[in-house]
């Protein structure tokens, strides 16, 4: 059975903001603003998006729907990913311009990136008004007073005890909402910058999720999606992640249950079994493999071998049947040889998973691997091996999806389809986006779809009774 890491040292905080009694409620706002809020990254970013309205409006601030009604402006970023920081420095360089013109204007840029660029975003983008990492989003408000009186404001402090339980998110309407059950990660793979963005891991009780998800139902959300950095980590001292699996199905006027991303280490039999007993937990999971190889796995300190993924793989299926399983993978890692890049594709058509984001390995300045190990592959060979996976898992889920031809599935409708306005589109319960004519059915439905037709993305059909 694959074991859990030990968890490591919490990076030391650069920034103590000053106590006060409630930085949310105390705001002080000399006038309400505007605010417009630029989201980039994963559903985490969003969720954390979602949780910024909530401070600012509690604290009399509005929501901006468009950017050109804003008085403030904030970028709330990621920093998985190089190219997503050099997406993010362009806009500010584009939203320097607006701010020559609109004198008044604040802009802020909040969440991983400002924790992991720290200074040097400042000396890039020196007219930024605001800086703040995701353990500070309660000081938004005192943040925004802060610059209007002509001072600027950097929060960059991680708080192993930060979890916003108590503040409520403002989702925009849909039938999906995104709760975050857990923040942080202690998992330290060689990688990633996650651990140093947003610290250690720490859980919410769940008795507060649970009565989140019993507001969520009572708002008309149908799909709840659990979410945490290594969310089946989720441990409140007195349930774990199948605990809370359980006791989010059995609410009330619950239609489905997700979760992302979960990590191999931490795939415990109570998990397993809620996802084969609970019908409310959806038959799909998203387990990140990053590499075939177990020599690259040690070396990115991923905390188990390619025979125990394979392992926990066989278990779940033969628990869960009809599970859909997506991954990641990154090829081109530090000392990534041919047998290694081998190894993974040979796991790939082994395991056979539904759908995979597939990566180029970057380095990430601050992570162990850039201070540690050599970027050895070069950029040619990285492209060349991305293209043989993207090929195989398309040939992998072409197939996969041709199988689903003939038979019937349940399909949540979310809405339009981006192609055809006559058309819906929606998810089946192991995650397939599905294409069928409106008929009689209204978004929020249930329907029964017959599947007539597939490509390695989507499944087409038509409801039947």
């Amino acid at each position: 059975m694959i074991k859990p890491r030990v968890q490591t040292k919490n990076p030391i905080p650069l920034y103590q903001p000053l106590p006060i009694a409630d930085p949310i409620a105390q705001s002080d706002s000399p006038q309400p603003r505007r605010v417009y809020i630029e989201t980039y990254g994963c559903q985490m970013n969003v969720s954390d998006s979602e949780l910024m309205t909530g401070v600012l409006t509690r604290s009399g601030h509005r929501i901006a729907n468009r950017i050109e009604d804003a008085d403030v402006i904030l970028l709330n970023t990621c920093a998985i990913r190089e190219n997503a920081e050099t997406k993010v420095i362009n806009r500010l360089t584009q939203l320097s311009h607006r701010k020559r013109k609109q004198e008044d204007l604040i802009l802020g840029v909040c969440g991983c990136m400002a924790q992991h660029l720290r200074t040097k975003l400042v000396e890039a983008a020196p007219y930024v008004d605001l800086v703040m990492g995701p353990d500070a989003y309660r000081d938004l408000p005192r943040a925004i007073n802060s610059v209007a009186s002509g001072d600027p404001f950097i929060n960059l402090k991680l708080d192993k005890t930060e979890d916003y339980a108590d503040i409520a998110p403002i989702r925009k309407d849909g039938l999906r909402a995104w709760l975050t059950i857990q923040r942080g990660c202690d998992k330290m793979c060689t990688f990633c910058i996650v651990p140093f963005v947003r610290g250690r891991e720490r859980s919410i009780p769940l008795p507060i999720l649970v009565d989140d998800v019993k507001r969520l139902v009572d708002e008309g959300f149908k799909e709840i999606v659990l979410l945490g950095q290594t969310v089946n980590s989720y441990n409140d001292g007195k349930h774990d992640f199948g605990g809370l699996l359980y006791a989010v199905g059995d609410v009330d006027g619950i239609e489905r249950v997700r979760f992302t991303s979960p990590h191999p280490s931490d795939a415990s039999g109570g998990m397993i079994d809620a996802m084969a007993n609970c019908a409310q937990v959806c038959k799909h999971i998203h387990l990140p493999l990053q590499s075939g190889s177990t020599r690259i796995l040690k070396k990115m300190h991923r905390t188990y071998t390619a025979e125990e993924y394979r392992t926990l793989i066989a278990t779940m299926r033969e628990r869960v049947p009809n599970l859909a399983i997506s991954t990641d993978i990154i090829v081109g890692f530090c000392g990534e040889t041919e047998q290694d890049f081998a190894e993974t594709c040979d796991l790939m058509s082994e395991i056979r998973y539904d759908s995979a984001f597939t990566f180029k390995y970057s380095p990430r300045e601050g992570t162990l691997a850039h201070r540690s190990l050599e970027d050895d592959v070069s950029e040619k060979e990285k492209g060349k091996r991305l293209r043989t996976v993207i090929e195989l898992q398309e040939k992998i889920s072409h197939e996969i999806n041709q199988e689903s031809v003939g038979k019937t599935v349940e399909v949540l409708v979310e809405g339009e389809s981006r192609r055809q306005s006559d058309n819906y589109q929606g998810k089946t319960d192991n995650f397939k986006t599905t294409v069928f004519p409106k008929e009689n059915a209204v978004v929020g439905d249930l329907v029964k779809v017959a599947i007539e037709s597939a490509s390695a993305h989507t499944l087409v059909g038509r409801i039947t009774v």
